[in-house]
């Protein structure tokens, strides 16, 4: 059994694509080859097989090896609440949630869950390709480090090394990173990647020389800027979307809340041509939109304080009187109701926040989570859906009495008598095809083309293996992975 794993010289720089692309290179080849991120912090998460919690980017490397994502793909993975606390999930299950420095304390711990998770992946597969978080040279992070190179070292597994060319200074990332870890850690280091190149390679050879003869390590290749490749983001927002010439677009308009989870919920909306989709800040000017939609969040009565502060309340009114559509999912749905109870403090210190007061809806947070993948059909059409819920609310009301859904056989969400307004606990909604396209109707686009999701998904894993087998030095991947040789 092979471990190899990919490090980064920063967040962002190119890790979770680069895994993703081996696994699927290397899963084309017959090689039993999983994905693993010991510790993931993220707020874009999805329901696994085994009833769990994991990183979204883990999800997407797990299609791409050709599994279903489990738990143990990514054992610990913390969700950011305040700037200085998260909840802590560990192998699948909310924990606790953690301050910085109780986490810093506990991380001893959480290596036992990390090697726990990793050795029954090992047990089950030929290769397990380890994503690394942020840099290994974030010195105030170095002690206990269960992300980077502390994992490493426990495991004995050689690393790879990425750094982002477009962000600039890319030879300044890779040496400084060499230059700030330990001597052994460094000795981990086999070779790097250089990420998101545009324009003529041959430009880029003296530096690529330079590099190999100061580090003493090559160049495992280049790979290039991949325009228009549709990836699902760890975090990071995306804005870019498809565009239709024809002129008749549905508005959407989504706030970017402080605290905003699985924003990848509108990633089909981005690439659904007939839609002028964007995400706004709280403080930013509103535009027009005939749909607004009211995202997740990891702390919905804070998040809900700064809409109303941003005068949020009034718009959503003035849009609902002149006949637009609106539409809440997970917390977003909550914050259209009355109330949202937290008397546990679970999410913030606010025991009760008054909501928009759109719908009877209260809402009580509870610490037990509500996790599954379920499917159902819109009620105000008879059209299937599927996705997933990732919720600690029970909510209660009137609303409810007019469900949105039926999922597994049961109401779901909530559609207003006067049909504006909708929402829903369901993450991952909009990437059913048909019924995507049936909530569009409801939203006012008459037209709206299907969109197959899936297919784009497997484009982009595909788009980054093609780029591996051509960019990448095979030999040199064969010394690392011994099982390319078999």
């Amino acid at each position: 059994m092979t471990t190899l794993m990919v490090q980064g010289t920063t967040s962002d720089a190119g890790k979770s694509a680069v895994v993703t692309g081996l696994c699927r290179w290397l899963q084309r080849r017959g090689i039993r080859v999983a994905p693993f991120k010991p510790q993931n912090m993220a707020l874009n998460s999805v329901v696994t097989q085994d009833g769990g919690e994991i990183g979204r980017s883990q999800a997407v490397q797990a299609r791409a090896a050709g599994l279903e994502p489990h738990t143990d793909m990514n054992p610990i993975l913390l969700k950011p609440q305040t700037d200085q606390g998260a909840q802590v999930i560990v192998q699948g299950h909310a924990l606790t949630t953690m301050e910085a420095q109780d986490y810093h304390r506990y991380k001893q711990r959480a290596m036992q869950a990390v090697l726990e998770s990793y050795q029954r992946l090992k047990q089950q597969y030929d290769v397990i390709i380890v994503e690394g978080a942020g840099s290994p040279a974030e010195i105030n992070l170095r002690e206990n480090d269960i992300a980077n190179m502390g994992f490493a070292e426990q495991v004995d597994c050689p690393v790879v090394l990425v750094g982002d060319i477009n962000r600039g200074g890319v030879f300044a990332q890779l040496v400084g990173t060499l230059a700030l870890i330990s001597e052994s850690e460094a000795a981990r280091i086999r070779g790097f990647i250089i990420n998101q190149f545009r324009g003529d390679i041959a430009l880029l050879t003296g530096g690529l020389d330079w590099l190999s003869k100061y580090t003493a390590r090559p160049v495992l290749g280049v790979l290039p800027h991949l325009h228009g490749l549709h990836l699902e983001a760890e975090d990071a927002l995306n804005n870019e979307q498809a565009c239709d010439d024809s002129g008749t677009r549905l508005k959407v308009v989504v706030p970017v809340l402080p605290r905003i989870s699985n924003h990848t919920d509108f990633d089909p909306l981005r690439q659904q041509p007939q839609l002028d989709f964007q995400f706004i800040g709280v403080q930013d000017a509103i535009p027009p939109a005939d749909l607004i939609i009211l995202p997740g969040s990891k702390s919905v009565a804070d998040d809900l304080a700064f809409l109303l502060e941003n005068g949020w309340s009034g718009h959503l009114k003035k849009h609902l009187r002149y006949g637009g559509k609106l539409m809440g999912i997970c917390g977003g749905f909550q914050m259209l109701g009355q109330f949202i109870h937290d008397p546990n403090r679970l999410e913030s210190q606010t025991l009760c926040a008054r909501g928009l007061g759109l719908i009877d809806l209260h809402t009580t947070l509870a610490a037990q989570k509500t996790l599954g993948n379920v499917t159902g059909y819109f009620k105000h059409q008879d059209f299937p859906v599927s996705g997933y819920e990732i919720h600690a609310g029970e909510s209660c009301g009137s609303a409810l009495e007019r469900p949105a859904f039926i999922i597994e056989g049961q109401p779901e969400g909530s559609i207003s008598e006067d049909q504006q307004i909708l929402g829903t606990y369901l993450h991952g909604i909009f990437e059913s095809g048909t019924g995507c396209q049936e909530i569009l109707r409801w939203a006012g686009l008459h037209q709206a083309q299907p969109l197959d999701y899936a297919a784009l998904r497997e484009q982009g894993i595909d788009r980054l293996a093609d780029a591996i087998e051509v960019s990448l030095d095979v030999a040199q991947l064969r010394s690392l992975i011994p099982e390319l040789i078999k």
